[in-house]
């Protein structure tokens, strides 16, 4: 089953053991995941399957994501941050 038709499961996968990846997570989710296409939707949950630190390095600009799908939503989640 995808995260995408139930919510309440998306939201228990954006909880991380990093609270630095949880500030980002939660609120995207909140604030923007109804409004995302499905393939957005799709790569978000693909994103959620990533180790907490690789994620964190992605995030913090230590390293840059090679999965060209991957770094885009990373970049739309970060850009999101800095409105």
């Amino acid at each position: 089953m995808s995260l995408a038709i139930n919510k309440a499961r998306l939201r228990w996968a954006c909880r991380r053991g990093m609270l630095e990846l949880d500030v980002l997570f939660m609120p995207f989710v909140e604030e923007a995941w109804d409004g995302l296409s499905e393939k957005h939707k799709a790569v978000f949950e693909r994103l959620l399957e990533g180790d907490d630190p690789e994620l964190f390095a992605w995030f913090m600009g230590h390293e840059e994501c090679k999965d060209e799908e991957l770094n885009e939503m990373v970049q739309l989640i970060l850009k999101r941050v800095k409105v």
